[in-house]
């Protein structure tokens, strides 16, 4: 009775999910529309991970933080420099102020 709820249970958590494709809105910090892309992002609720093909490159968020997730945007700085921020469940945002970049990629339910 418990084993198939236990193999269910490891098999999730070891499972080869490689995330979810998104679409990607650019934007200059003052919110001028600059472009869009697309990534491969891995929500881990409280860090997630952004995999550009495009530009060759990942972003991990690390360790997301809010005092009240309930009135803040859970965000990190990233080793990058980067501010990341899990909007809500199916919106995340990378921050590059260097380049005056913003990234919003909203994920399909």
């Amino acid at each position: 009775m418990f084993a198939p709820a236990i193999f269910l249970l490891i098999s999730g958590c070891s499972s080869n999910y490689r995330g979810v494709e998104c679409q990607g809105e650019i934007k200059s910090l003052a919110g001028r529309p600059l472009g869009s892309t697309s990534a491969m992002i891995m929500d881990r609720y409280n860090s997630f991970t952004v995999t550009m093909p495009q530009e060759k490159a990942k972003v991990e968020s690390g360790m997301l933080h809010s005092t009240d997730r309930t009135l803040y945007i859970p965000s990190a700085v990233t080793t990058e420099g980067f501010l990341a921020q899990r909007v809500s469940d199916k919106k995340f945002a990378i921050i590059d102020s260097r380049q005056d970049k913003w990234i919003t990629y909203t994920c399909p339910k």
